[in-house]
């Protein structure tokens, strides 16, 4: 029995001092965005510029603009500037979740709603 706590005791202590993932959010303020989501089970890309106050999206050969307020380096949410429905009135919270040195994935919900989706965006240079 001491033998399996030893053993325990080790495996959750060696868990605990693993490297967190990396989050280099500063990186990702500011730039040129790929995101690729699947809608009605057929890939779909967004191409996105963003500046620390702006966002502009092009999807479908229309574009879109947002305004950002950033919570902290790691969260922010858009509030599109030119709704056309109920839907795109609502603000979108965005929290990056781990970074690389040329992508980062997200969290993002429409503010209210419970539900959670992730993304990948690259950075295109």
């Amino acid at each position: 029995m001491v033998k399996y706590l030893l053993y325990g005791s080790f495996f959750v202590l060696f868990m605990a001092c693993k490297q967190p993932p990396q989050r280099n959010c500063s990186d990702f303020k500011t730039g040129k965005f790929s995101f690729t989501t699947t809608i009605n089970g057929e890939e779909k890309k967004t191409v996105f510029y963003r500046t620390l106050k702006m966002e502009v999206d092009e999807f479908e050969g229309k574009k879109d603009s947002s305004s950002i307020r950033w919570i902290n380096d790691c969260e922010y949410v858009l509030k599109n500037l030119n709704p056309k429905n109920m839907a795109e009135e609502k603000s979108i919270h965005i929290k990056i979740l781990t970074t690389t040195d040329s992508s980062y994935t997200f969290e993002y919900n429409a503010i209210g709603d419970k539900r959670k989706f992730k993304g990948t965006a690259h950075k295109i240079h």
